[in-house]
């Protein structure tokens, strides 16, 4: 086993997961009540996928705020079955570039929220993304059954369906008589594909108020769960010159386009310098003419990291590339964005969420799995609040951000069981939601 990959091993009747131990579980005893709550579940299954068949048609794009208002305006139909206080939560600009260099602000529109028992014991965040990747100009815009379990079609998996066995979850938590030492927040936001950027901040207070999170992007086909995340970064460098003809008057101008391409160059050649740490140059804009020495240039990149101190040594080369072009006479240089998504690590107490997370599958006959992923998602951003959570509770898909995008659709009953299990051990104290809070506590 590679160093430093997360492992399960077992003996002894306990879990060993990264040098921890968790007492293992038999499969999981369920109570009359709790068995009520799921055959109900059972009864709503061919309403949750007729419903993510007609959210699918809205398109809703990360950049469609028509799309993303209509979506948001299902979210609180659906969600007024709760009972809880919805509200839309107005959120702050985030600064873009644009192809042309213009520096300037871009608007979000609002995130759900639904507030239940905001005085309860047991605080529970929960969240999700009514954004999809496919814009409106996207042939991408129908769902199609293609067998009798699986159906294609946009946000069928991530995450429309994950929205619907959410909701799901806490509807069967709503009909159990431990209901009310569970309070929730729900929160789905306009932004997570494009890195939450307006949402970020609302997702770390939530984080920050909550015992433990659960997210609900797609598991894998299989149903295995994401394990340790790697954090996530984008950035724009706005770089500057001077235009001029490229015959008469070549030595007058300062091409902003080469600047780009030698930090460009540069950055790629920072792959594998460091273990588990990728940098990926995606686009530079720039340019026109032939005969015109370029003055603008932007390039686009990401980056991902396994670590906190992978992050500061990336930091310490970025400005190591941006003071390079700096040096060159007459470019200038800018660098916009950041990480957005810290890393999560498997770390105890995210490892006790995962326990759980498999005993409860356990009573369904599920044996839940995970596995380590360099994909971030707003799980990240709730470790970095202190707050453990389990970030793969939705349906079983494939093929996300790809028209080749599938939902499991044996999957909608199931996961939303799983979740309503999962909610109703924590209410009755047989998850300890304060324990993973106080390991993550401890950690800090």
């Amino acid at each position: 086993m590679p160093p430093g990959r997360p492992y399960l091993s077992a003996g002894g009747g306990r879990l060993r997961l990264n040098g921890y131990h968790w007492l293992m579980h038999d499969k999981l005893d369920l109570n009359p009540d709790e068995r009520a709550v799921l055959d109900w579940i059972d009864t709503r299954a061919e309403g949750m996928i007729e419903t993510v068949k007609a959210w699918s048609a809205i398109n809703s794009g990360s950049r469609n705020a028509d799309g993303l208002e209509a979506m948001r305006a299902e979210l609180e139909k659906a969600f007024a079955e709760t009972g809880g206080e919805i509200s839309a939560i107005e959120l702050p600009p985030t600064t873009v570039v644009d192809p042309d260099g213009t520096v300037r602000e871009q608007a979000f529109t609002p995130s759900f929220h639904c507030r239940i028992r905001p005085q309860a014991p047991i605080r529970i965040v929960m969240t999700g993304h009514h954004d999809t990747v496919f814009p409106a100009g996207s042939h991408f815009q129908s769902t199609e059954l293609w067998d009798a379990d699986t159906l294609n079609g946009p946000g069928v998996a991530d995450m429309k369906g994950g929205i619907l066995v959410m909701l799901h979850g806490i509807l069967g938590l709503e009909r159990s008589p431990w209901k009310d030492e569970i309070g929730i927040d729900v929160l789905i936001s306009p932004d997570e594909e494009i890195g939450s950027l307006g949402s970020g901040s609302i997702i770390a207070e939530l984080g920050a108020g909550a015992d433990i999170g659960m997210t609900y992007e797609p598991a894998l086909a299989d149903g295995s769960l994401a394990g340790a995340r790697k954090g996530s970064g984008n950035w724009s460098l706005k770089v500057s010159g001077r235009a001029a003809h490229a015959g008469r008057e070549h030595h007058l101008g300062r091409n902003a386009l080469a600047a780009a391409c030698q930090f460009g160059l540069g950055l790629d050649a920072l792959n594998g310098k460091r273990e588990d740490v990728t940098f990926n140059l995606a686009r530079i804009d720039g340019g026109g003419p032939p005969n015109v020495v370029p003055d603008n240039a932007v390039a686009r990149f990401n980056v991902r990291v396994k670590t906190e101190n992978d992050r500061i040594w990336v930091e310490a080369e970025l400005e190591r590339l941006v003071d390079e072009i700096r040096v060159r006479d007459g470019i200038e240089a800018e660098l916009h964005g950041g990480f957005t998504r810290p890393p999560k690590p498997m770390s105890p107490a995210n490892a006790k969420m995962f326990e759980w997370t498999k005993a409860a599958g356990s009573a369904l006959g599920l044996d839940i799995r995970w596995q380590d992923t360099g994909g971030v998602c707003e799980g990240n951003n709730l470790w970095a609040a202190g707050c453990p959570n389990v970030d793969t509770l939705g349906v079983r898909g494939a093929d996300i951000h790809s028209d080749r995008e599938i939902v499991k659709l044996s999957s909608f009953a199931e996961r939303a069981k799983l979740s309503a299990i999962m909610l109703m051990k924590f209410a009755q104290g047989q998850f300890d939601a304060r324990e993973a809070r106080a390991l993550a506590k401890r950690q800090d």
